[in-house]
């Protein structure tokens, strides 16, 4: 482990242990952002109808698309989903998949006509349910660890401790000097004492092999509520509120296998035996969030079907919880000798031991966003759109439910975490009046800054000490559309591709899985104008 960059763990941890928090960057960042999701015509067409407008999906992008419908409409949206996920950790590659049927939005327009003698010529009301973002994902790797292990970082996270700060009696005490990481691997002993006071190392084995594994589901539910006008049909304003339903559950499994190895090392004697432990996290995070959207679309000449949009959202302020639990199995003791010898299999297993899980309330406030986008049409036959919209994640912040500051979490979001860029291009072609074709494309560039890493805190109550660097993301959308007098149907085909870098625990030292990420998406549209 190079020197400097264990000073820098050490450092970061100090600062964080101050604080009994929870939460990392990684939570900010994930909470923080959306998926391409809505009707199928919004997703056949990228996303980029900010300016064209007349699709219930606009009402979360620039709620003065709305104030383009002049007649009443209603609509629903259901999907397929298959996420793919390919990880490669020092020549070892693992597939996994998952498939999923989805809802994935409801709403409808009420469009009121005031009159063609005055500049307000509509008056619209909006509402719409929709799927913002979706957890699901099952994901696995494994393989030589190339002689590092968990339990160093456990060993890192219990310096200056002694053995009666690390009691069992702890888990359920947030003001107690350890973490769960601390106590359970203490307990289970998978870190050791040294000769000097306070220091610690991991479990003193040659060649380690780790395997992980995780299952993600849930989502984040967007209620939008809107209110838009119509000026002499070349001016147009909206505004949404915006209702977020946030549901995140992630269980995962991380082993590690320490082949037989006889090793003497400050003073204990690894008998030549084969020894193994596991680490299971269960965690959910629950909450509700509320922003607010306006946004304006205009046509600067007015004999022409140019339009310009623009759209501002503030943060979303949310209000969480995390529910958290653990459970370490291992079959590694260590008797009166200082002898490591293997045992019957045993558990430690948190939520037994505090009658239930750690719960930890918390609030984010997400960064705000910036939304500009064109349109064109020509004729009722061809339409064109591009969006370019910022969001500068380094802003977001974390806070405890009493609203004072996560100072060291928010340092790190501030030093880790960067601004978004998303740009939409979209078209529909209308072959026949009945028929339209669509294409569109959706590319983000990443979130996380090259070096960023999780730091838990000293005491925090999290035992996953996994994380993933994800990179740019890049959306290919194709659309069918059909419409037949009041009644609508749309299908679009969407695949998503991203890579990331992902870490079992800290990644000092430790070589990075390479992950490729696919997901294929089919969703259909049914609605009436009336």
């Amino acid at each position: 482990m190079k020197a400097r960059n264990l000073i820098k763990l050490v450092a970061c941890a100090l600062l964080l242990g101050t604080e009994a928090g929870a939460q990392t960057i990684y939570d900010a960042a994930k909470f923080s952002g959306k998926d391409l999701n809505g009707t199928a015509r919004f997703v056949g067409m990228g996303g980029a109808m900010g300016a064209l407008g007349g699709d219930i999906s606009t009402i979360g992008v620039n709620p003065a698309g709305i104030g383009l419908f002049r007649s009443h409409d209603l609509m629903t949206t259901f999907g397929f989903n298959y996420t793919t996920s390919e990880s490669n950790f020092n020549g070892t590659t693992i597939n996994t998949d998952k498939y999923r049927g989805s809802f994935d939005n409801i709403g409808f327009v009420y469009s009121s006509k005031i009159g063609n003698q005055t500049a307000l010529k509509y008056v619209n009301f909006g509402f719409n349910y929709h799927k913002a973002k979706s957890f699901n994902r099952n994901f696995e790797m494994g393989g030589n660890l190339g002689g590092l292990s968990q339990t160093d970082q456990m060993a890192n996270l219990s310096r200056d401790l002694v053995g009666g700060d690390m009691s069992l009696d702890y888990l359920n005490s947030n003001s107690a000097d350890a973490g769960w990481l601390s106590i359970l691997g203490w307990n289970g002993c998978l870190i050791h004492p040294t000769s000097k006071s306070g220091e610690y190392i991991g479990f003193p084995a040659d060649d380690p092999s780790g395997s992980y594994r995780s299952w993600e589901r849930g989502g984040i539910d967007a209620y939008d509520f809107n209110l838009s006008f119509n000026f002499n049909d070349r001016v147009y304003l909206g505004f949404t509120v915006g209702a977020y339903d946030l549901n995140y559950t992630k269980n995962t499994l991380y082993s590690e296998y320490f082949p037989s190895s006889p090793v003497v090392d400050n003073g204990y004697f690894l008998q030549n035996s084969d020894y193994s432990y596991s680490l299971e996290s269960l965690m959910r995070t629950t909450g509700t969030g509320v922003d607010f959207k306006a946004g304006i679309i205009f046509r600067p000449v007015e004999d022409s079907p140019f339009r310009i949009g623009a759209a501002i959202h503030t943060p979303t302020f949310y209000d969480l919880t995390l529910y958290n639990s653990a459970i370490l199995t291992s079959d590694a003791d260590v008797n009166k000798d200082d002898y490591i010898v293997p045992v019957n299999s045993y558990k430690i297993d948190t939520y037994k031991e505090i009658a239930g899980d750690a719960v930890t309330q918390y609030k984010l406030r997400t960064p705000w966003k910036y939304n500009l986008s064109m349109g064109y049409t020509i004729g009722s036959n061809v339409a064109l759109g591009a969006e370019y919209e910022y969001q500068d994640y380094s802003t977001a912040k974390l806070s405890y439910y009493d609203d004072v500051n996560m100072k060291g979490e928010n340092s790190m979001i501030k030093d880790y975490l960067k601004g978004v860029s998303t740009l939409r291009l979209g078209a529909e072609v209308k072959l026949v009046p009945e028929f339209a074709i669509r294409a569109g494309y959706n590319y983000s560039n990443a979130a996380y800054a090259s070096d960023a890493y999780k730091s838990l805190p000293l005491n925090s109550v999290r035992t996953d000490t996994d994380f993933s660097n994800e990179k740019s993301i890049n959306n290919y959308t194709l659309g069918l559309g059909y419409r037949s007098g009041n009644f609508y149907a749309d299908l679009a085909y969407q695949y998503s591709a991203y890579k990331e870098d992902f870490y079992p625990f800290d990644k000092i030292d430790l070589s990075k899985t390479a992950v490729n990420n696919d997901k294929q998406q089919v969703i259909l549209t049914l609605g009436v104008r009336f």
